[in-house]
């Protein structure tokens, strides 16, 4: 029963590993099918409007509860670790909002370019510019805050980057219209696309981290304590990091 919360937060970070790519195939069925928006200048939301529009409904779901699930196998990895939850808070809060941000889309749709804006479309720009804000926001948050931590440098590393990756695609998004208006409307959906796809990125890689750091902690405690643990579990654990820490990390 010792070792029950540590082996639930990786499976749980394994979901959320799953929960990106599923999200990446969804967006590529989605973009391929009727009526074809150009990805490029057309907003991500736009997929959700057609005939074949749940499917993006059905994607912004999995995004949000992906974002969630990362969220609580964060701080719980941060507790298993004896790390202080309370300087990540602002971090987590505004990828909170990101993650609650996706579920509101779901259900409040966007109006097509050439549409007239309704009550849901006006509900649905309001919240993806908290969703975006809190995104890129709550990404580069948490990844000043990892430098704090011994366990979580490597992180920072990889994640500091996307942070600011995603932070100046949302300059662009939101600061291109009233600078370059044409070319803004010309490249408004790769420019979103990246933003989006540079906090799932982020979200992929530190929940990697996290899951393959479970292991590397696990047997530091086994290093100190090996009688904590059945030795059968023992080497073979052991072993598999030693072999894909290199690796991954």
């Amino acid at each position: 029963m010792a070792h029950a919360s540590p082996g639930g937060a990786k499976r749980l970070l394994v979901v959320v590993n799953a929960g990106v790519v599923l999200y990446l195939l969804l967006d590529i069925i989605a973009q391929i099918l009727p009526p074809h928006y150009n990805p490029i200048s057309t907003a991500e939301s736009d997929l959700a409007v057609g005939p074949y529009g749940y499917i993006m409904t059905l994607n912004f779901v999995n995004r949000g509860l992906l974002s969630l699930a990362f969220l609580y196998g964060l701080v719980r990895s941060l507790r298993l670790r004896g790390i202080g939850t309370g300087k990540y808070s602002s971090g987590v809060y505004l990828l909170g909002v990101w993650a609650v941000g996706a579920l509101l889309l779901a259900v409040f749709p966007t109006d097509v370019p050439a549409a007239p804006v309704s009550w849901h479309g006006a509900v649905h720009l309001v919240v993806a510019l908290l969703a975006f804000l809190g995104g890129a926001l709550g990404v580069l948050r948490l990844s000043l805050r990892f430098g704090d931590d011994p366990a979580l440098r490597a992180a920072r590393r990889v994640a500091l980057p996307l942070a600011g990756i995603a932070i100046l695609f949302l300059v662009l998004l939101f600061g291109l219209p009233f600078v370059i208006p044409q070319l803004a409307a010309r490249i408004g959906g790769l420019t979103e696309r990246v933003l989006i796809g540079s906090v799932l990125v982020w979200i992929l890689m530190v929940s990697v981290y996290l899951e393959r750091g479970g292991d590397q902690c696990r047997s530091s405690l086994l290093r100190s304590n090996p009688s904590s643990v059945p030795s059968a579990q023992y080497p073979a654990s052991e072993r598999a990091f030693t072999i894909a820490s290199p690796i991954l990390l």
